[in-house]
Parts: structure tokens; sequence; C-alpha cells
């Protein structure tokens, strides 16, 4: 039995792949290379990876379109792959439920770090399993579902995880900062408008809160918190 991680790169440009494979290999992942967008789709529906390297810039489907397809079926890791540094295009990726973007030409080491530190914490600890439960709400992080006041919440990966968070950490105050380390796992430099975003959405899912004894809430001037009185 293979228990080796497997890496899906969906690059267009072989050169990229190819460093990409060769890299990755060399630290002992199996690769395969997919260069179309529409191809990666197929491809992980039929073998799916641990983690993906996806491209933006790909015929068939954009990587927006690939990220978001996969993300209405799966949680796993995906690097968004880029020529460009800009901050929407960052902003984009992770609001999409991209876990991490990398800016090309990369330096093999990078992105192997990279690879090495999105699949840690994709990795189930001792105490990543657990069900937090308060009245009316109750978020499972094994099961990654939301169920408010009887019902099953549709919330994609990010909007849970840093609900899950906030909620672990009750009444304790995150930076916009904070909660990106924390929750998308690496330093983010530049916009940080995508946790308003999914502050935003949450609330509009668990809206009158309030009036169940918790609520998230801003604390102005400093960040957001999970309270509970």
């Amino acid at each position: 039995m293979n228990d080796r991680q497997t890496i899906l790169v969906v690059d267009d440009d072989p050169n990229i792949a190819q460093l990409a494979r060769l890299y990755l290999e060399k630290e002992g992942y199996d690769v395969s290379v997919v260069t179309r967008g529409d191809e990666a789709v197929t491809f992980f529906q039929k073998n799916p990876p641990s983690l993906m390297l996806l491209d933006i810039m790909l015929p068939g489907m954009d990587g927006w379109q690939v990220c978001r397809a996969i993300r209405q079926i799966s949680n796993i890791p995906i690097i968004m792959l880029s020529a460009k540094d800009e901050t929407f295009d960052k902003v984009l990726g992770l609001e999409l439920g991209a876990d991490d973007y990398v800016t090309k030409p990369f330096e093999g080491k990078e992105l192997v770090a990279r690879v090495k530190a999105v699949l840690r914490r994709a990795a189930p600890g001792e105490n990543e399993k657990d069900t937090l439960s308060f009245p009316g709400l109750t978020i499972s992080l094994e099961k990654y579902e939301v169920h408010y006041q009887g019902k099953l919440l549709e919330m994609p990966p990010k909007e849970l995880e840093v609900l899950y968070f906030l909620a672990s950490h009750q009444n304790r105050v995150f930076t916009r900062e904070q909660l990106l380390e924390q929750v998308w796992g690496f330093d983010f430099f530049g916009d940080s408008r995508t946790v308003d975003v999914h502050i935003k959405r949450l609330r509009e899912k668990l809206q009158d809160s309030e009036t169940l004894g918790w609520q998230i809430r801003t604390v102005w001037g400093v960040g957001y918190k999970f309270e509970v009185k």
C-alpha cells in the first residue's frame, strides 16, 4: 500500500510544472501534472490528491473557476500559483477558499516549504476533531458542519474555520492579521479585508445570535471576538 502524499500540479507552463515535480518528488511526494483547468476538475474527481498546486491563467477553465468547483466538493488544500503579485488576486484566492498563494517565478525550496506547511496545518491533530456547542449552535470541525437553530448551514471551509477558531477562544479579541495567520496560516501583507468579508457572511448566517447569549462582535480599532455572555 502506498501511503505517500499526492500532489496535483495544474499549470500549462511545462518549465514550471517540471520544476515543481522535480522538487516535490525529491521530497517523497507522488506528483501528477495536468495542463488544463477542466482536466484538473475531471482528474480530481477520479483521483483526489492530498494537495493541489493551481495556476490562475489556464486554458479550459481558469484557476478561479477550478478553485470554486473543487471547493464545492472537497476541503483539500489548494495553493494558487500566479505570475501576478497583486493584493486583489491574493484576496480573491483566499475568499474562494485557497490556502496559500505563491508568486512565480518561485524558488523550489520555498515551494516545498509552503506545501509542507499547508499539509501540516491540514492534518488533523489530537484536539482538532472537537465539536463546539453553544445555545442553538454546533460546530463540527471533523465533519465540517455547522448547525444553527436546528438547520444545517451551507458554509465554505474558511468561514467555518474562522467561526471555529473564534468560538474556541471565546471572549478573546483577535486582530485581522492574527486571524489571517491562524486560519490561513501564512503572513499576509496588504489588504486584510478578506477577514471582514468572512465575518460579514458569518453574521448574515447567524442572525439574532445575541438573543441566544453569544455573538461575533467587532471590537473597534482592534478586531473581532466570539463573545459569550
